[in-house]
């Protein structure tokens, strides 16, 4: 599911922090998409804030935490899910709960909240390894969602020889989830496109940037300071002995890589078998992590234009050169800031709205999203009808059919602004980058200025994090399987390498083709090596590459 717009800065959390890596996952080839957000708020005075406090060391053997430890489960048929229903999905089988947590881990014994879980049994209960907590990304995705609505995704040996767990980690889902905005305020929100004029556009992240942090202070504060991963790694140590396994066995897909690598390090002698897919590097500079995924969806957006001339020319709207066919798209995304499209239910259709709806495509595979994509341009440019593009838009935003918003959005932007502390780039840095973005990704960075490049990330954010960037080496972990995809335009294939190379114990598993994220693709061999790790602790050959 996404990762933050590498396209178009999304109007939201571009309000929040400049150069922010915001991730999501890949649950599906229609995940939404994966964007850093190319310009942030601009400097002004530092907030008064509450630090985010240090917790102390945590795990089953903190007297206070053994209550929490030592709960039992009561799980129950899962409510009714009018959705489900009418996409005909057999949720039946399916059972739901809660886990009790402390709000504060260092601080157990005062506030607590409630992650929401959901479980798919093992269909051969006598052949059971134990259980497979997963997560789908984000930050903000829904681990619910995940298995409720992507059940098929396991089938096979993972449904036969394992509980599926899916959750709503803090702040996200059915978990005290953090909503800053009604409905109204968000359509408004998205459909606001942001000034060409660099001085107008910083104007408007100021305003954004102080009326979000306020807002979400108003509704979620006493939560906004203790969302951050570290404590969602922590209730995943809870959950894992509450569902009774001795260690925690786990499929982390975008940002789920990095809640799983925090994991590692909390706990590496509770580290089972960890599959840590379109992987995020933990000790990579968030600024330059945020290029590197916007060249990387343009590198992608390229490709897509050019398979669109040279494969499909009978529906392709984008002519017939193939040098020239990403940049008619482009300029047509970008010509619906001055003539926007009206959506069958009265929305304006601007460029943000559009480029949001075409990335979020780009998260997909050549076989079937990059078909949604020619669909939708083709409508959109030769019809003047938007609303493909705005309906993948809406799933990335998190809206459904009757205009109510989920909390993805907010709780990306309080998720990353609990794990990121970001210091403004020098003037030189903020050069070289938009240096970079020029000459690597001019469509999907077209009049960025240093000026967008000044602020450090989440500047106006209540709740300061003392969280860095830092390898993360977890020794002491049993073998961790870290996959790569070469086409991956929202965590590039880098990351995984780095990430791979920083464990004291990994291996790197390569998928060649596009999309974001190798799990639920329908490739073979992918699906054989997670199949072989993760029901006999089988570890595919160092440099396997599955084609």
């Amino acid at each position: 599911m996404n990762i933050n717009r590498a396209a178009r800065p999304r109007v939201l959390l571009t309000a929040l922090a400049a150069g922010t890596l915001l991730l999501s996952s890949a649950c599906n080839d229609n995940a939404a998409p994966a964007q850093d957000k190319a310009a942030g708020a601009p400097a002004a005075a530092t907030p008064t804030a509450t630090p985010t406090p240090t917790p102390k060391p945590t795990g089953a053997d903190d007297p206070a935490l053994k209550p929490f430890y030592g709960q039992q489960i009561a799980w129950a048929a899962c409510p009714a899910d009018p959705q489900a229903e009418k996409a005909k999905i057999d949720i039946s089988g399916m059972q739901c709960g809660k886990l009790h947590v402390p709000l504060d881990y260092a601080n157990a014994t005062k506030d607590a909240l409630d992650v929401a879980l959901i479980k798919l049994p093992a269909a051969k209960p006598d052949q059971k390894v134990g259980s497979l907590m997963v997560n789908p990304g984000g930050p903000g995705e829904s681990g619910v969602d995940m298995v409720k609505y992507g059940a098929k995704d396991f089938t096979g040996a993972l449904h036969n020889r394992f509980d599926v767990i899916g959750f709503d980690p803090r702040g996200t889902g059915d978990s005290s989830p953090i909503v800053c905005y009604d409905d109204k305020q968000r359509d408004a929100l998205d459909q606001t496109d942001e000034p060409l004029d660099p001085a107008a556009r910083k104007t408007q992240h100021v305003k954004m940037a102080t009326d979000h942090a306020a807002a979400c202070e108003a509704k979620a504060g006493k939560l906004l300071p203790f969302v951050g991963t570290r404590n969602t790694a922590r209730d995943m140590d809870v959950l894992r002995a509450a569902v009774g396994d001795k260690k925690l066995n786990y499929l982390g897909v975008s940002y789920g890589t990095y809640l799983g690598s925090l994991y590692a390090e909390e706990f590496p002698k509770y580290v089972g078998r960890l599959i840590l897919d379109g992987a995020v590097d933990p000790a990579a500079d968030s600024l330059d992590e945020g290029v590197n995924q916007r060249i990387g969806f343009e590198k992608s957006f390229d490709r897509f234009a050019a398979d669109c001339v040279n494969n499909h020319a009978a529906e392709c709207p984008l002519g017939s050169d193939p040098d020239q066919a990403a940049k008619k798209a482009a300029d047509f995304l970008d010509g619906l800031r001055d003539h926007p499209l009206t959506a069958k239910d009265g929305r304006k259709i601007g460029s943000d709205l559009a480029w949001t709806g075409t990335t979020q495509l780009l998260y997909g595979d050549e076989k079937t999203s990059w078909q949604y994509l020619r669909n939708s341009l083709g409508w959109a440019m030769k019809r003047g009808v938007g609303d493909g593009l705005l309906a993948f838009a809406d799933e990335y935003n998190g809206r459904d059919q009757n205009g109510h918003y989920n909390a993805s959005q907010e709780a990306l932007g309080a998720i990353r602004c609990a794990d990121i502390a970001s210091p403004a780039p020098t003037p030189e840095k903020a050069q070289q980058v938009v240096a970079k973005l020029q000459a690597e990704a001019p469509l999907m960075s077209k009049g960025v200025s240093v000026d967008d490049y000044t602020e450090a990330g989440c500047a106006y954010w209540p709740f300061k994090t003392t969280e860095k960037p830092h390898t993360i080496r977890a020794e002491g972990a049993d073998p961790i399987l870290v996959v790569g995809s070469t086409g991956d335009p929202a965590t590039p294939y880098a990351a995984a390498e780095s990430l791979a190379k920083g464990f004291a114990n990994a291996t790197l598993l390569t998928r060649v083709g596009e999309g974001h994220g190798a799990f639920g693709k329908g490739n073979a061999c992918i699906d054989q090596a997670y199949e072989a790790y993760l029901t006999a602790g089988t570890l595919p050959a160092p440099g396997t590459r599955c084609s």
